[in-house]
């Protein structure tokens, strides 16, 4: 269905927010997925959260729409959109259910998008085809249990034997991993050369020697399925590189870039959604006589929400407006992921607050907020890591080399 915006959505530069509103076709988009969340996601969140259960139906649903491969190309089945779309629909199935945001921002930025970036065109040929359509989940495994922000320190390990890359090793905090059907994985050719001997590898699910960890528990964002994936003899064909052997790391910056817009528009539907059950409650709770939305301490937290929440959407439609441009948006991906992600967790302490009691019990949705709004603050670069990137791009614009 998304493809019907197709040709409609047209990079137009940063000069489409002068006004501090979406273009009209963004709005449609807008409205398209708030309608699928607001229906399909929003009344079932809780028991997802709650018995900790994947969305498969609604994922083939959102397939359907386009929402599995939103810039992916309209050739293998995308719906061949920019990034600010992306951000868009992100946000609107982040506010509906903010875990099932997380696998459809984690799906698109850091697997479809990687392929269509990287990918040769047997590849994509092969590790395309049903992943746009809600059929197949991809993954993306980076971290390990000793290396998370330290990239380059990774330790997995791809050994050449004849025309096949042989892989050990143990990847941690895999988003999909228990659903994938393919993985990108980051293993190093030769450690001597740290993190000039990182390189990506494309790995069918399942695979001889490739077992899946435990299925984590986690505090939030509990529809999505967080799990190690263990690599033993794993056997790689030589055409499953993906990009240049020893390229790797420069492969998995470049690409968190566009998954930090992605984090950032999942913090924002989570923080929306908050926002939106801190008012609602607000209006409807007599206190002393009247709603206590009439009370100047909750009005100051709405309006504190309600700014950081617009600050932070802002910062992150001009860091999707960059990437469309085909700039560099490194500092822009960041500060749009710091901000949303700190006004997340912002919105939803608030919501408690405002909420009382009742924002502490599991009848009311504000405790899910809060736990799923605090993961955004960690994945994708943690709040410490983003303002360090932040602080030395910004020390270059002065010419000063902070390292």
């Amino acid at each position: 269905m998304l493809k019907t915006f197709h040709g409609a959505i047209k990079h137009t530069g940063w000069r489409c927010f002068s006004l501090a509103s979406l273009p009209e076709t963004h709005a449609m988009l807008k409205k398209t997925c708030r309608d699928f969340a607001e229906a399909n996601l929003k009344p079932i969140a809780a028991k997802l959260d709650k018995e900790h259960l994947f969305p498969r139906e609604q994922i083939k649903e959102m397939g359907a729409l386009g929402l599995m491969g939103v810039n992916g190309s309209p050739e293998y089945g995308g719906a061949g959109l920019d990034a600010l779309a992306f951000s868009v629909a992100v946000e609107e199935i982040a506010w509906g259910c903010g875990g099932t945001g997380t696998i459809v921002s984690v799906h698109n930025a850091l697997y479809v998008n990687v392929l269509e970036k990287f990918g040769t065109k047997q590849q994509k040929e092969i590790f395309l085809p049903g992943y746009l359509d809600g059929s197949k989940i991809g993954c993306f495994a980076l971290s390990e249990p000793g290396s998370g922000s330290d990239a380059g320190s990774l330790l997995a390990t791809a050994n050449l034997d004849g025309d096949v890359w042989i892989l050990n090793g143990t990847k941690a905090w895999v988003t999909s991993g228990c659903e994938s059907s393919a993985a990108i994985v980051f293993a190093n050719i030769d450690r001597k050369k740290k993190h000039k001997g990182i390189t990506a590898f494309l790995v069918p699910m399942p695979s001889e020697g490739l077992s899946l960890g435990k299925k984590e528990e986690k505090m939030g964002i509990r529809a999505s399925s967080t799990c190690n994936l263990i690599l033993e003899d794993v056997k790689v064909p030589k055409n499953n590189v993906l990009g240049n052997i020893g390229e790797g790391f420069k492969l998995a910056m470049t690409v968190l870039d566009g998954a930090r817009i992605g984090i950032s528009s999942q913090a924002l539907g989570i923080a929306q959604a908050a926002l939106d059950c801190a008012v609602d409650y607000a209006g409807k709770r007599i206190a002393f006589g009247v709603p206590i939305i009439k009370m100047q301490s909750v009005q100051q937290r709405i309006a504190d929400i309600a700014c950081r929440l617009e600050s932070a959407r802002l910062l992150t439609w001009r860091a999707a407006a960059l990437q469309d441009s085909g700039v560099r948006f490194t500092k822009a991906s960041s500060m749009a992921k710091l901000a949303a992600s700190e006004a997340a967790t912002f919105a939803a302490h608030s919501c408690i607050q405002i909420l009382g009691g009742m924002g502490y019990v599991t009848d009311m949705p504000a405790e899910r907020h809060y736990r799923d709004a605090r993961i955004t603050e960690v994945y994708a670069g943690i709040t410490d890591i983003q303002k360090l990137v932040i602080a030395d791009l910004v020390a270059k614009e002065y010419g000063i080399d902070t390292r």
